[in-house]
């Protein structure tokens, strides 16, 4: 039997390598390994950059979504992937959940839940702590500002009103909605999350902000308190 020899990438056909596949059919012409064959630059003694990024989305059953939860000590466990590498490949993703975020936010108007999910999937759908956000809306309804409040570890981030309310007051806000994550996945309103909500609507009031929906994102679905009637 043949002795199995690995191809390196410069020997395969010019029109299956993916830079230059990228540049004579364009970007979408490539595969997810394919780009992040070219992030990494190439493999390992085993593997060719492409065979090793397949891999590498094997491991997250094939979900960008999932692969932008990872850190880097879990892309450098792949034999090939190093710190430059593991580097590459999550500022990329950070890029495109950026690309997402700039998309949606162009100071619409909030009309609907639907409206403040779409607007913070991007942000926090696939990281792996958990961040509360808070939107700051004018009379009409048109976002103000989008503001990061606090960042936390997987299981939580502590809240201060007094942090929530500071921008809101600067910016003469009429109301404000809240937002943040539930990296495990769960929709379920947490005791301290129904808490927070009643303590911000409450001292809103003393300063005329209305507090008018929290949101809670978990993966590719959201909670709405103002659908599911907690704000009463």
């Amino acid at each position: 039997m043949a002795e199995y020899k690995k191809l390196n990438i410069k020997e395969w056909a010019v029109e299956d390598r993916p830079r230059e596949k990228m540049i004579a059919n364009g970007a979408r012409s490539l595969s997810d390994a394919e780009l992040v064959a070219i992030l990494i630059g190439s493999g390992n003694l085993e593997e060719t950059a492409v065979e090793l990024s397949r891999r590498i989305l094997k491991s997250v059953n094939n979900e960008l979504s999932e692969l932008g939860k990872k850190g880097n000590d879990y892309l450098m466990s792949f034999n090939g992937i190093g710190e430059a590498k593991a580097v590459n490949i999550l500022a990329a993703l950070e890029l495109g959940r950026r690309r997402k975020e700039a998309d949606v936010f162009r100071n619409e108007k909030i009309t609907t839940s639907k409206d403040v999910a779409e607007i913070f999937f991007p942000l926090l759908s696939d990281i792996p702590h958990e961040e509360f956000w808070i939107i700051l809306l004018n009379r009409g309804n048109k976002i103000l500002d989008k503001i990061m409040i606090s960042q936390g570890g997987v299981s939580g981030t502590v809240i201060d009103v007094r942090m929530i309310l500071k921008p809101a007051i600067e910016k003469l806000a009429s109301s404000i909605i809240l937002c943040h994550n539930h990296p495990s996945g769960s929709l379920s309103v947490s005791e301290a999350d129904h808490q927070i909500t009643m303590k911000l609507a409450e001292a809103g009031k003393v300063m005329d902000i209305a507090v008018l929906d929290h949101i809670i994102i978990a993966g590719n679905k959201y909670l709405s308190f103002n659908d599911k009637g907690l704000l009463n």
